[in-house]
Order: C-alpha cells, then sequence, then structure tokens
C-alpha cells in the first residue's frame, strides 16, 4: 500500500492537543470530598463509568481513520514484460589428433570442451549450436535453446569421430551454412583449433568472405604453448608420449577474424582460455527490453467510512447515553 498525499498524515498530530485537552479538562471537573473512614461503605461503578472515555477513544481513532482516508492509500500492481533478442552462435571445434596435445589440462579438446560449456550455461537467451572438423566436419548440434541436451552432445565429442586431419574452411563453412537463413541480428561463429588447414574442399579465406556476405563475425581461437608439447601416440606396446611442436597458421585465424569483424585470440593454457571465452561473452551481450506496468486502485473509502462512524457514534454517546446530569 502506497499514500498518494501523505502529507495529511500529520493530522495524526492532532490527537496530542485532544488528548491533553480531554485529560486537563477530567482532571478539572472531577469532584471530591473527604471522608475520615470508607470502610463502611465500599463504591461501587455503574456501566456508565465504565463507557464515560469511550467517547473520546471512539475520537482520536475517527481521526486517525480520517488522517489516511484524507491521505488516499491506494494499492499497487506492478509488473514488467521482458522482451529478449538472443544472439545465434555457432561453435567450430577442431577434433583433430593434435588436440590430444597435454599442454592444457587434461588436454586441448577436454579443456575447450569444459571452457564452451561454462560458455553455454551463461547465454541462456542464446540458439547455441555446434559444429566438429577434422579432416571434414559435420554439425554435432543445430542451434538450439535446449542448453542441456548440447552440452550432452558437447560430452559426446571425441577424438576419432570424424577421419583425422584440420579442415578449417570447411568446419567454418559448415557453421556458416547453418546461420545463413536466420533473422537474428547478431549471428556469431567461435572458431576454435590448433592447426593449419591442410584438407577440404573450402579454403579458410574463401569461408571467411561466404562468413562476411551473410552478417557472421568469426571469433578465432588458436589453442596451444609455443615450443613443444606433450602429444600422446597410440603404439602396438600402448601409448607413448613424444614431443611436437605447436606450430599453426595464426596469420589465417587472424585474417579470418578481420575480414568477418571479430577478433583472434591464442590460449596457451585453461586460464588463459577461460578469459577468452569471458572477453567474447562480454563482447556479445543479448539484447533485453523491458517495459513495465503499475496499476493503482483507490482504498480511501473503507477508512472514511470508518472515520465517519466513529466520530458520529462518539458524538451519539456523549450526547444521549453520557450527557452529564444537570439537576
Amino acid at each position: 500500500m502506497i499514500f498518494h498525499s501523505p502529507a495529511y498524515l500529520f493530522l495524526l498530530l492532532l490527537l496530542v492537543p485532544v488528548i491533553g485537552w480531554y485529560v486537563w479538562q477530567h482532571r478539572s471537573t472531577n469532584a471530591a470530598f473527604t471522608l475520615s473512614d470508607t470502610s463502611w461503605n465500599k463504591p461501587s461503578l455503574s456501566p456508565r463509568a465504565y463507557l464515560i472515555h469511550l467517547p473520546v477513544v471512539l475520537l482520536c481513532l475517527g481521526i486517525v481513520m480520517l488522517s489516511i482516508a484524507l491521505a488516499r492509500p491506494q494499492m499497487s500492481n506492478r509488473w514488467s514484460e521482458d522482451e529478449t533478442e538472443g544472439i545465434d552462435i555457432m561453435m567450430a571445434i577442431d577434433i583433430s589428433g593434435t588436440m590430444l596435445a597435454e599442454d592444457l589440462n587434461p588436454n586441448r579438446l577436454e579443456a575447450a570442451k569444459q571452457v564452451a560449456k561454462e560458455f553455454i550455461a551463461n547465454r541462456p537467451n542464446d540458439n547455441i549450436g555446434l559444429v566438429v572438423f577434422a579432416g571434414e566436419s559435420f554439425t554435432q548440434c543445430p542451434l538450439t535453446t535446449d542448453h542441456t541436451s548440447l552440452i550432452g552432445l558437447f560430452d559426446a565429442v571425441e577424438y576419432g569421430m570424424i577421419e583425422d586431419g584440420t579442415a578449417i574452411g570447411l568446419g567454418l563453412a559448415t557453421a556458416v551454412n547453418r546461420m545463413k537463413d536466420s533473422k537474428t541480428k547478431s549471428k556469431v561463429v567461435i572458431l576454435l583449433t590448433d592447426g593449419s588447414n591442410n584438407r577440404g574442399e573450402i579454403d579458410p579465406q574463401t569461408a571467411a568472405q561466404i562468413a562476411q556476405t551473410f552478417g557472421i563475425r568469426v571469433y578465432a581461437v588458436g589453442v596451444g604453448k609455443h615450443g613443444q608439447v606433450r602429444m600422446p601416440v597410440n603404439t602396438p606396446i600402448g601409448r607413448q608420449y613424444v614431443m611436437m611442436d605447436s606450430e599453426f597458421d595464426e596469420q589465417t585465424l587472424r585474417n579470418i577474424a578481420s575480414a568477418t569483424g571479430g577478433e583472434y585470440f591464442r590460449a596457451t593454457d585453461n586460464d588463459s582460455l577461460k578469459r577468452i571465452y569471458e572477453q567474447i561473452d562480454r563482447l556479445e551481450k543479448s539484447k533485453i527490453r523491458v517495459r513495465e506496468f503499475s496499476r493503482r486502485t483507490e482504498n480511501f473509502m473503507p477508512f472514511l467510512s470508518a472515520a465517519l462512524i466513529l466520530i458520529v457514534l462518539a458524538t451519539l454517546l456523549k450526547c444521549f447515553v453520557l450527557r452529564p446530569i444537570t439537576e
């Protein structure tokens, strides 16, 4: 409840002089006489004596109700409508053999999956999909707001699902193809790889031009440390580890990002990869418009009615029931 004119509540201060005047008048009009002994005549109070203070109590309550009524109490019903404009995001992730390198913990592929899942969980309003690529590419999950299912499909991604190799251009083109008919104003591809394009019928620059044509921004993420990294290799005697050079075509990734209005990042460990996704999250914010409505209903009538009843009742009691005896 709120008050339209709360200044009228200062009328409650009238209670102070009303009560003060009544107490002073009551004391000055009481008659008294002295007796040496009252044990023989214990006074008994009539019902009228109990009601003597009731008019002034009713009058004070009437003033309270009248003050509240004049302040115009109102009930306010408030609600809002949210209009959310999400972003279409396709995540294109390299699952080639080099993504098993262990310069990230536990390896590049698992680290990329974990950070991507955290990114998805923080964007509930967006359509997000997943494309995986190695020597070929395919859509693991189309654009969806069912992020629980999407995360489940992320968990199912592993090395060996498709032929080995690194078809960056084909992976990007597959992601673009999944978004080209979208009506969403903001469309983004997060392209994550650790290699150089060596497979596929579409070269990365052509795929970038296609993305630019459809107004799709590409954030390219290169994964891996500089220099040599430890790489697991399956042999007839079991898994062995070898050291390999961690170098790839960063310039191509920079060109892809630049051509589409995106940015290029390089992640050399788990923390830097997480910071990259956090930066992309800040760059690509969903747009939310909120319209707020309110409706107020007047509630002064019950208080005004109560005030009139109390004041009339106090007057009737004073004039008829508790009328002073003059004879």
